[in-house]
């Protein structure tokens, strides 16, 4: 697939020589010129920017040439004879309000064809980020499940020695034991998603990555500053491209009943035709006539009568398409609303979840250490180290979720209010700093 030109002028300005870093910058500048649904997007606008092209020519005039030989069977004994013409012919859509309605129509999917690529390619980002998020997120689950294994297979030895010298009961081994190949098997689940995410993200990319960057473990979430929550409602409904791809197309759709009302009305156009006969080509005697040329214009009026009820019937249809599209905006709409509302109260309430899971890993972790110490002690028991691990590992798995989505409801709501652009991308970009590197035997395709 051949790389887009504004992709090509995105790479030279975000790419640096001999970049290797797979950061989220330059995972989106790769989504950017490889991703298969963003260049159908491109194909689409292209194919949309064609139309006023081709509506606009129903109003130049349109210029035609012919050539013709005729053969004469003159029935006698001189056998056949042959003449030959040439001409010009040209017609001139003079009064047409059919198509000067169509040509507003066409500009308007024109228009409707630039806010949907805008919109994909606001998609794009937000597709691609989730994509990278997800593979942070699973590989921070494999390191946690990998860790659980370590620490459970710790905790079968243990348990196994201490009934040897007659410390501990067979149920704490069997308890060890089964917490142990469940650990091993969700590392072997752990590994399995971070594969699949992997995927996900090369199939968006069309690259294979290596090294990503993650978010600290300091990591401290903030709201967009200086916006409320109306305020950012007031940007989607008046930026958010979807809504206005939506209102282009009823612009559209409300030209199309003027195009219908049209085969109501008479059309006039322009006719001028030019004929000259060849009287002998190439001085073959088979050739007659003379070299007379003939010249014609004229004025056509039609005057539509009857045509079997299809022209109203073609208003209505135009008609029940434009209430079809008002519908359409107006359900969009209120779609965009309810998305940002949601979005901004997802930030808001990302910034707390965030900090209640990183609490509760302080929390888990503290405890786990505590029971670790206190089966030393004997004032704890396998099960109790065992119980406080998996809440360790639940722990761990629910915080690495709940930053990633924090990150990702944000630019979902500049998505929502139509604001949505590289800057956001680099100003996520700047929050991961932490090197995620991939095992080969993850990545293998």
């Amino acid at each position: 697939m051949s790389r887009r030109p504004l992709a090509l002028a995105l790479a030279l300005v975000l790419l640096p020589a001999a970049a290797q870093a797979d950061d989220l910058l330059q995972s989106y500048q790769k989504a950017r010129s490889s991703d298969p649904q963003y260049a159908a997007a491109e194909a689409n606008r292209a194919l949309a920017a064609e139309q006023p092209v081709q509506a606009r020519a129903n109003l130049l005039p349109n210029l035609g040439g012919s050539v013709g030989s005729t053969r004469i069977d003159n029935g006698g004994p001189g056998g056949a004879s042959r003449t030959g013409s040439w001409g010009l012919s040209l017609n001139q859509s003079l009064l047409s309000l059919g198509n000067y309605s169509a040509l507003r129509g066409a500009k308007a999917q024109d228009r409707a064809g630039g806010f949907t690529l805008e919109s994909a390619g606001q998609n794009l980002i937000t597709r691609t980020a989730a994509a990278y998020f997800t593979v942070l997120v699973q590989l921070e689950t494999l390191t946690a499940a990998e860790a659980a294994e370590t620490a459970l297979k710790k905790q079968f030895d243990f348990a196994s020695k201490r009934l040897e010298v007659g410390l501990a009961p067979i149920t704490d081994v069997y308890e060890a034991r089964a917490q142990y190949d469940g650990a091993r098997a969700n590392t072997i689940l752990a590994r399995n998603a971070v594969r699949d995410a992997y995927q996900a993200l090369v199939q968006i990319t069309g690259a294979p990555v290596a090294n990503l960057k993650g978010l600290p473990d300091d990591f401290k979430p903030a709201l967009p500053p200086e916006k409320g929550l109306d305020a950012w409602v007031a940007d989607a409904l008046a930026n958010n491209p979807d809504l206005k791809a939506q209102q282009a197309t009823l612009e559209a759709a409300e030209a199309g009943v003027s195009t219908a009302r049209a085969g109501h009305y008479p059309t006039l156009g322009l006719r001028a035709d030019y004929e000259k006969y060849i009287p002998g080509l190439y001085d073959n005697p088979a050739f007659v006539g003379s070299n007379n040329a003939n010249t014609s214009v004229g004025l056509t009026l039609n005057i539509p009568i009857f045509s079997g009820f299809a022209t109203q019937s073609g208003v209505r249809s135009a008609l029940a398409q434009r209430d079809a599209a008002a519908d359409a905006v107006e359900q969009t709409r209120r779609a965009i609303e309810r998305s940002t509302r949601n979005a901004y109260q997802a930030l808001v309430a990302g910034i707390s979840e965030v900090e209640a899971r990183r609490l509760a890993l302080v929390a888990a972790q503290s405890a786990y250490d505590a029971s670790q110490v206190g089966l030393e002690v004997g004032t704890r028991t396998v099960l109790d180290v065992l119980n406080n691990q998996r809440t360790l590992f639940s722990a761990q798995q629910a915080y690495a979720q709940a930053k990633y989505n924090f990150l990702q409801a944000r630019l979902q709501l500049e998505q929502s209010a139509g604001t949505l652009d590289i800057a956001d991308v680099e100003d996520i970009n700047r929050l991961l700093t932490t090197d995620k590197p991939i095992e080969p035997s993850l990545a293998d395709r």
